[in-house]
């Protein structure tokens, strides 16, 4: 049986982010943050985004900045592979 992870994400002001459960950073700039976790990618949009922790090893994350926005995508099939299939 796979031990089940509890994923969090915190965010205190629009100012300060915090998650847990992240696998990887995929890209960062000052507007815009990729991360990766089990389910697919999370996608923070901001200003002055800079990250101060981000730990592979406990997969604990954090950023500050002025955050705008906070998007998932699921992991899976594209639509283009879907219809190619």
């Amino acid at each position: 049986m796979e031990k089940s992870v509890q994923h969090e994400i915190l965010i205190e002001n629009r100012k300060k982010i915090t998650a847990s459960d992240i696998e990887r950073v995929d890209g960062f700039s000052a507007k815009q943050i990729t991360l990766s976790y089990k389910e697919g990618k999370i996608i923070i949009l901001g200003e002055n985004l800079k990250i101060i922790n981000f730990s592979q090893a406990t997969g604990a994350f954090c950023a500050v900045g002025e955050i705008l926005s906070l998007k998932y995508a699921a992991k899976g099939n594209s639509l283009v592979k879907k219809l190619f299939k």
